[in-house]
């Protein structure tokens, strides 16, 4: 395993040079950062360089660093993640991108490079508000088209802001702000004395 990522980074690190802004290897994989501006340009060698042959995009999902790990995050706020197969070379990658303006997130669309990032890229826009340039077909695909938001991301409040309901009068499903109100369920536990054979 060992001899295979040294030849999975070499290669990396010749055909990409200097693009690499982050370059980490940790439990046996290999996750490369490229700016937004070398995004487009890194998949592409990504798939087409003879000595890294990644054919096959396996996932993409979007990520808010708002508060990475419980902590305050000193960078961009949001990520695109790619997860990359070569099927010829039996090896993965994973290649990340954080988008530069936290107001309006827009990266690059792989859709010309991998016709499977087209859902993926669908769903990171509607769960997170990651905008994809160039993608063919950028709307929502799991909540409702009137939706208000981006429920992934980490200041969504957790009831949302609207509801559905039938009414019997409209004889029809209509919208209305939320009418849940927020509370917080602290668990309580009973044990007995000799719970587990603890005495």
């Amino acid at each position: 395993m060992t001899q295979r990522l040294d030849n999975l980074q070499a290669a990396l690190e010749a055909a990409l040079g200097s693009k690499i802004l982050a370059f980490k290897r940790e439990r046996g994989e290999i996750t490369l950062t490229v700016s937004a501006a070398d995004y487009l340009g890194v998949a592409r060698t990504l798939r087409d360089d003879k000595t890294l042959k990644f054919e096959q995009l396996i996932d993409l999902c979007a990520l808010d660093y708002s508060s990475w790990k419980d902590q305050a995050w000193d960078g961009p706020r949001y990520c695109v993640v790619n997860h990359l197969l070569s099927v010829s070379l039996n090896w993965r990658v994973r290649l990340k991108v954080f988008a530069p303006d936290d107001d309006v997130p827009v990266v690059a669309s792989l859709t010309d490079i991998w016709a499977a990032a087209n859902w993926f890229e669908r769903e990171a826009f509607d769960m997170v508000g990651v905008i994809f340039d160039g993608h063919i077909d950028l709307r929502r695909i799991l909540t409702d088209y009137g939706f208000i938001g981006h429920p992934l991301r980490k200041d969504f409040p957790v009831s949302g802001h609207v509801e559905m309901r039938y009414d019997a009068e409209k004889k029809r499903v209509i919208y209305q702000p939320v009418t849940i109100e927020p509370r917080e369920i602290t668990p309580r536990i009973i044990r007995e004395d000799n719970y587990g054979g603890l005495h």
